[in-house]
């Protein structure tokens, strides 16, 4: 059920941010223009962020010299993941699960420009994470 998510008000505060994005820009430009005006917009409304921020990552204990670079993260809890694709698909979905879980986060966005006539967004919820939480 949509009360039911974890910060609720951060991710209906961003999911606001890229429908202004999308409103004004329409669908048809590439993930980094949509980037650069998510990025001027977040600042506009006040929302803190880090843009393409580096998680490192290890392997049985040992730093990986290879990264995950989110697109971005919100209010130090929130990933959010932009898309300019037709669709979203279970492949995007696993990429901010795999962020999430990288982070040690509970939530991200997954949000598509690409998508017509309107914006298409998933709230993405690491389970893993939020079982952890609650047996600690």
């Amino acid at each position: 059920m949509e009360s039911d998510y974890p910060l609720k008000d951060e991710t209906y505060r961003l999911i606001g941010a890229c429908f202004e994005v999308y409103n004004e820009k329409g669908c048809g430009f590439t993930e980094p223009i949509y980037q650069e005006c998510l990025e001027i917009e977040l600042r506009m409304q006040r929302i803190p962020f880090d843009a393409q921020k580096e998680l490192s990552l290890t392997y049985k204990g040992q730093p990986l010299t290879k990264s995950l670079v989110p697109d971005f993260f919100c209010f130090d809890q929130v990933i959010m993941e932009i898309k300019a694709v037709s669709t979203l698909t279970d492949e995007h979905r696993a990429q901010v699960l795999n962020y999430l879980s990288a982070a040690n986060l509970e939530v991200g966005l997954l949000v598509n420009f690409g998508h017509f006539p309107k914006l298409e967004y998933e709230r993405v919820i690491n389970n893993r994470k939020r079982r952890r939480t609650s047996n600690e």
